[in-house]
């Protein structure tokens, strides 16, 4: 009986043989061995009294058997193994799984094949860890504040980080899960749709209400309003454009990002401190700034070629959308990962803030211990929206108006003032200033839809915050950390915007009067008997305002740096 070569989908019958160091028979010219011949004799008195089809069926039945024992029992092993015997395994969507070559020679000479396809295994997920017993973390607790009636405001507060190395060893080599929502893209109109306009810009869109309400529907997957509406990729002609070599820079950003930005030639640039050796050369730092602030930073010699301020490297944005300074910084805010599109992780500061402890020891503190994707600091004072609202209209930091609509807007969606009901919801009002997330698809939609609510209302995102949170935790099991203001006044220290600096920094010119004129000299004195210069000179001293003491009735003095003072 001769053997023709079938094609099947490992290769031919032929070059596996070739490669199990076996002469194809069809090269040889050795004549067929006894035991050969009485093998085809048995062949042939099977094929008599069954027929093909039965031994065709026969043999599919016995070749699916062994590959499902063979999968059960000896896949892992001969996995383990490598070599020769398994030759293509691919996973993704779906698994196909090779024999070995005495099985696909079989297979190929009854023309059948022995492709296995299997579901793929679940992702893998981040789920958390716990620190061993006993360590210090687990028993860590705040102290009381230090009784000091001089010092009343905020201040920070003790941490319990673990050392640099093994927050880098904890670093989850997978991500979290992202609940229910696992696909999230974003609305690209190249022609802006303004039918049934409420609020809303060219560069984040004018989605409808009802585009709004659907957006907090979540969907396993979904597709919303996310900034940057014109163009197909952010950065390119979408407002807020970027360089095409930055662009390229942040791509690369595959780990950890820390971001901030100067807009308005607002801020100092402040350096990171403590920044270990690792964290500078895997995380990327990125300061966004427009043209404004670019060229205060070029002629004051603090920026050159390299578009690099120490550990920074600046990102220069042009065409900016806004014409506030205030909302044109929630684009980086709250969008970096759509700029960032590779990133893991991200810690915002805002421009007036100085980082001062390892990155990876702040997402090991306030992430990965606590298996949370997002965390952000609590107001030190405020926990109301409306008491927060308040307080801008009185600080002047928006029109009243706007703030008055958009608190009446949220009543109307059954927003209440905050109370002990909430719990454990510690508050309704960030502190906004410090961001610490994870880039999954979850915490990613928050982002947009915050961002979406800061540019269809006021730029005050304090404000809009637990709308947002609320409206999602109602309908999927999504948690934000909120930590103590302390604890982050801990990693960052807040500076004073740069026109106050400038105002400290300038010397203070005193207008100096000439010396009053001489006055004339005292009437004689009575010749007494005792001697009364002594009381008259006393008396003269205590009534002349120009004899008092040095100090006692000065100003205090204020110094720059001062973390007890709250600059707007």
């Amino acid at each position: 009986m001769s053997l023709g070569i079938r094609s099947g989908s490992y290769g031919s019958l032929e070059k596996q043989l070739q490669q199990s160091n076996v002469v194809s028979p069809i090269q040889t010219t050795r004549k067929p061995s006894k035991m050969l011949k009485e093998k085809e004799r048995s062949l042939n008195w099977v094929f008599k009294f069954a027929g093909r089809k039965k031994v065709g069926m026969l043999f599919l039945s016995l070749i699916s058997a062994f590959v499902f024992v063979w999968v059960l029992y000896v896949g892992k092993g001969e996995d383990s193994q490598g070599g020769n015997n398994v030759r293509n395994i691919s996973v993704n969507e779906s698994m196909s799984l090779s024999s070995s070559p005495s099985m696909i020679t079989m297979a190929n000479i009854m023309g059948f094949q022995t492709s296995l396809v299997l579901p793929p295994p679940p992702p893998g997920y981040f789920m958390g860890y716990t620190l061993p017993p006993g360590h210090p973390c687990n028993s860590f607790t705040l102290p009381p504040p230090p009784a000091d009636k001089k010092r009343t405001g905020p201040r920070p507060c003790p941490v319990c980080y673990l050392p640099v190395e093994e927050a880098i060893a904890l670093m989850p080599k997978f991500p979290s899960p992202s609940p229910v929502l696992k696909n999230l893209t974003f609305v690209y109109e190249e022609n802006l749709s303004r039918d049934g306009e409420f609020g809303g810009s060219d560069f984040g869109g004018y989605p409808t209400l009802k585009q709004r309400n659907d957006s907090f529907d979540i969907q396993e997957s979904m597709s919303v309003h996310c900034g940057f509406v014109r163009g197909a990729k952010p950065g390119r002609n979408t407002g807020f454009d970027l360089d095409e070599d930055d662009l390229v820079a942040m791509e690369q950003c595959r780990g950890i990002v820390v971001a901030s930005a100067i807009f308005g030639n607002f801020d100092e640039i402040n350096e990171p401190s403590n920044i270990s050796e690792y964290s500078r050369k895997t995380v990327c730092f990125l300061m966004f700034v427009d043209e404004i602030t670019e060229e205060y930073l070029r002629s004051s010699g603090k920026m050159g070629i390299n578009k690099k301020v120490g550990l920074w490297r600046v990102i220069v944005a042009h065409n900016i959308p806004y014409t506030d300074a205030r909302r044109t910084g929630k684009i980086p805010k709250l969008l970096l990962h759509r700029m960032a599109p590779n990133a893991r992780y991200s810690i915002w500061l805002d421009g007036k803030l100085e980082l001062v402890v390892d990155p990876y020891q702040i997402l090991e503190r306030f992430l990965w211990r606590k298996n949370a994707t997002f965390a952000i600091s609590k107001h030190y004072k405020r926990f109301d929206v409306f008491t927060e609202a308040e307080a801008n209209k009185v600080a002047g930091k928006y029109d009243n108006a706007s703030i008055d609509f958009q608190i009446d807007f949220y009543k109307n969606e059954g927003l209440t003032p905050y109370t002990e009901a909430k719990l454990p919801l510690i508050s309704d009002v960030p502190e906004g200033c410090v961001i610490v997330r994870e880039h999954i698809p979850i915490s990613n939609l928050f982002t947009c839809l915050w961002h979406n609510e800061v540019d269809r209302f006021t730029s005050r995102d304090q404000i809009s915050f637990a709308v947002v949170r609320d409206k999602l935790m109602s309908r999927v099991d999504f948690h934000i950390t909120m930590f103590l203001d302390c604890e982050r006044r801990n990693f960052v220290v807040q500076k004073y915007h740069r026109d106050l600096l400038l105002k400290l920094a300038a010397p203070v010119s005193v207008a100096l009067s000439p010396p009053p004129p001489p006055s004339s000299p005292p009437p004689p004195l009575p010749v007494l008997e005792t001697l009364p210069e002594k009381s008259v000179i006393s008396s003269i001293w205590r009534g002349s305002g120009r004899h008092r003491r040095p100090g006692s009735g000065g100003h205090r003095k204020v110094v720059v740096g001062n973390r007890d003072i709250e600059p707007n």
